[in-house]
């Protein structure tokens, strides 16, 4: 059974999420405070977590950043808000999937089990690729440190080469340009995070057919880069 957490202060909207996703066969639990709704999602027994972005204590923009930082788990936020701001802000910080209220509990079962297919599906990838990662045409052997677009060896810089394998380990996850420059330099980003975006542009001229079109690296407009597959 896949165990869900759901983290929302109304508690007539959280039981009736979990209700309709109980009768489809997962586990659910409740949590209506977001400083405890993160030490429960951090606590590995869930696959999944559908988060509420208004919440005392601590908000979902918060807690997607925290879980995000030491897990890939799918995490589905939901908010009152429209406003495209939040929504870019979400995916920018980890979020798998954005859904506004009001929705219908079946666009949610429907959205629950496709995330979790899709992440056992890329779970079960990295476990068979080990220390390689082998999407369409590119190869990276993580041992030695190579890199093989159809069958040709390409040369990277370091930072270039941390930068493939940061986006090609967790693939159509969106990577904000701060992000990307605190994981990769290891340093706060203090406006430096242009750098991100000259090393993806030299990147992208050596690992792509045709750099203005790119088939790997792709641009999330307002928030920053991504792995397609």
């Amino acid at each position: 059974m896949k165990n869900l957490l759901i983290i929302e202060d109304e508690r007539s909207i959280a039981e009736l999420q979990r209700d309709y996703l109980e009768s489809h066969g997962y586990g659910v639990e409740i949590e209506g405070r977001g400083d405890v709704g993160l030490e429960r999602a951090l606590s590995g027994e869930f696959h999944l977590i559908i988060l509420d972005v208004m919440l005392p204590k601590l908000d979902g923009f918060e807690i997607c950043r925290r879980i995000r930082a030491v897990n890939n788990i799918p995490i589905l936020l939901v908010t009152s808000k429209k406003e495209d701001i939040d929504k870019i802000r979400g995916l920018g910080l980890g979020a798998d999937d954005y859904m506004t209220k009001p929705f219908s509990p079946s666009e949610l079962v429907a959205r629950v089990k496709a995330h979790l297919s899709r992440y056992e599906r890329l779970t079960a990838d990295k476990l068979e690729q080990g220390e390689h990662i082998q999407i369409r045409g590119l190869f990276i052997d993580k041992t030695a440190r190579r890199i093989l677009i159809h069958d040709k060896e390409i040369m990277l810089t370091s930072k270039e080469y941390e930068l493939l394998v940061l986006l090609a380990s967790h693939p159509n996850r969106v990577f904000e340009k701060e992000a990307l420059f605190e994981r990769v330099w290891g340093l706060d980003s203090n406006g430096d995070a242009a750098t991100v975006t000259v090393h993806i542009r030299r990147l992208r001229e050596k690992i792509e057919h045709d750099p203005s079109n790119p088939q790997y690296i792709e641009t999330i407009w307002g928030v920053g880069y991504r792995f397609k597959i």
